[in-house]
């Protein structure tokens, strides 16, 4: 039978933002270990650096050019004849996601045999006006697990924290309730309930670390405690500020206090070391099953986030810190033979996990399909060429 695949995917982690990739404050116990005992690609990049659009590329493994998301746009169908769930499923897998889709129809499979679906705050979503199944009460999974464990009305903007903010505090519930631990908690069941004749295709699809900044209490504490760097302000960055766009609480640019501006960077930190306890979790509970070394794992995000760079902020702007991504391939029981603790420092494009995946499994890739296999640059092979990989970026 064919290898299990477990797709870790969070939303807006900056590529250095690992234990194991040298970043001075954070810590990423797990990554680090898949990290040692995998490959990890330091030059992995989105080539638009936007929820939609860089999803689109990881299920079509085409060119934003060619899937035609170039930049963020709510309400546009989704209408692809091939996408990465979808060739699994016709081979044979048994396909689930647990956690953010952000594709359109909002309960479009998109291939997939189920997805239990969290978006996070969206306001195409949440606007009063929006038609009855693409409302969130309609159409998320977490808001309903939520009001059972705390109340009828219960909400994810409890904390006051808005969607794309810099504004930073620590969760107001107990952390079992996070959006973080329900991801994993509702990939644990699927474990339980998958078909056990069929290989799987779990993508285990986290909102976190994206805003709202609200990692549970231990955690913010843990980075509010220490000596956090300040992000690099570039000679050509503005430093006046003029129209005060820093005093917006969602602003893309502008200059914020440096007591505002540490609680941010201290709990986007604090999320993913949250995320990483988390993915953990989900690892044993893969040995727990018995199928962590028949699994294959691989570890991305769908962009970065600037985190005040140059005084900018979220991900409007294709700088390092928002087109790095975090790229991990992890195979347990050495499956593939592709050995640990490697480095690749070839660029490489999210459109890539789509063709690399389907290599893996024995599985034809589509001819709409622009992405390569990475595989033959981990077993370093000839035959991996893209001489124009620029025109991607």
């Amino acid at each position: 039978m064919h290898p299990n695949i477990l797709l870790l995917m969070v939303d807006q982690m900056r590529g250095d933002c690992i234990g194991a990739a040298g970043h001075p404050v954070v810590e990423t116990p797990y990554l680090d270990t898949i990290k040692r005992n995998g490959v990890m690609f330091d030059n992995a990049y989105c080539a638009v650096p936007s929820c939609i659009a860089a999803r689109a590329s990881l299920l079509t493994g085409m060119t934003p050019a060619s899937h035609g998301r170039v930049g963020y746009a709510d309400g546009v169908p989704w209408n692809y004849e091939h996408t990465l769930p979808g060739e699994l499923a016709k081979n044979g897998y048994h396909t689930q996601c647990v956690g953010k889709m952000h594709v359109y129809p909002e309960r479009n499979l998109v291939g997939f045999h189920n997805v239990v679906l969290h978006n996070g705050y969206l306001h195409y979503n949440r606007n009063a006006n929006a038609k009855f199944r693409e409302h969130w009460n309609q159409c998320d999974d977490y808001l309903p697990w939520l009001r059972q464990h705390i109340g009828f009305n219960a909400d994810v903007i409890d904390s006051g924290l808005e969607c794309n903010s810099w504004v930073a505090k620590p969760w107001p519930y107990e952390e079992y309730l996070h959006p973080t631990n329900w991801v994993v908690h509702e990939s644990i069941d699927f474990l339980r309930r998958r078909d056990p004749t069929k290989p799987f295709f779990l993508m285990s699809s986290f909102v976190r670390p994206h805003s709202p900044l609200d990692p549970p209490l231990v955690y913010y504490e843990q980075y509010m405690d220490q000596d956090i760097p300040m992000p690099p302000i570039g000679k050509w960055a503005d430093r006046e500020d003029n129209d005060q766009s820093g005093l917006m609480m969602n602003c893309v640019k502008g200059i914020i206090g440096e007591r505002e501006l540490k609680r941010a960077r201290a709990a986007y930190y604090g999320l993913i070391t949250h995320i990483d306890h988390q993915i953990g979790r989900l690892l044993q509970s893969l040995h727990d099953h018995d199928v962590l070394n028949d699994t294959i794992i691989l570890f991305t995000s769908d962009h970065g986030d600037l985190l005040g760079e140059h005084n900018l902020f979220r991900q409007s702007f294709p700088y390092e810190g928002s087109i790095n991504i975090p790229f991990i391939l992890y195979d347990p029981g050495n499956i593939l033979g592709l050995g640990q603790n490697k480095v690749i420092s070839e660029p490489i494009e999210l459109m890539d996990i789509m063709p690399t995946l389907l290599d893996i499994v024995d599985v034809q890739i589509p001819s709409p399909v622009e992405g390569r296999s990475i595989l033959p640059l981990i077993r370093e092979e000839e035959d991996f060429n893209r001489k124009n990989f620029q025109e991607y970026l």
